[in-house]
């Protein structure tokens, strides 16, 4: 399975990950997930036994944003 926003490939978690009302899959990976979610609610049904912690700590990994500020061009 692979994320229908970004192509991303999709670990067990996300591809079980349902809509509440309309039961559909969702088909996003956790990172364009939480981008939708922040805008509007989304209630989901998630199975918690098929979270690995190892996909949280790979997006954390792969953030690009900076929480503070660089001085390189001193």
């Amino acid at each position: 399975m692979k994320c229908v926003c970004c192509n991303k490939n999709l670990n067990d978690f996300e591809s079980t990950r349902r809509h509440v009302i309309t039961r559909e899959f969702l088909d996003m990976c956790n990172g364009c997930h939480a981008s939708v979610t922040s805008t509007a609610s989304m209630p989901t049904i998630d199975r918690k036994d098929l979270v690995d912690l190892s996909g949280i700590e790979e997006e954390l990994d792969n953030d690009d944003n900076q929480c503070y500020p660089t001085f390189k061009e001193l």
